[in-house]
């Protein structure tokens, strides 16, 4: 699947996040799902807490794009996107919002 994700979460165990010439990789519990607010689309993509400087490469970066594995089998490819928003849950989970192509009306990076 190579659309943007519809709202539903899309459940996965590995990601695969590409950020200029760098790939990250995560695993655990990770969630992909579209969001819109205030008549914008996003895709966003819930990871677990995991290895800080990976994390600091991602909240860093401007675009990216990832593919959500489970049982090694792909499920979803996202298309590029410009980062919109990087924060964390209670639990230290990272949250990324991407806007599709284009550049974001507002960057927002929170600790």
């Amino acid at each position: 699947m190579t659309h943007f994700p519809g709202h539903r979460p899309i459940p996965g165990d590995a990601v695969s996040i590409w950020i200029d010439d760098a790939t990250i990789t995560a695993t655990g519990a990770i969630t992909c799902r579209g969001v819109v607010e205030d008549g914008q689309g996003y895709a966003e993509l819930c990871l677990p807490d995991a290895d800080p400087e990976q994390r600091r490469a991602l909240e860093r970066c401007s675009r990216y794009g990832f593919d959500l594995y489970l049982d090694g089998g792909l499920l979803y490819s996202s298309p590029k996107l410009v980062l919109h928003s990087a924060s964390r849950t209670k639990d230290g989970s990272l949250v990324v919002r991407g806007v599709p192509g284009g550049v974001p009306e507002r960057m927002d990076v929170t600790p």
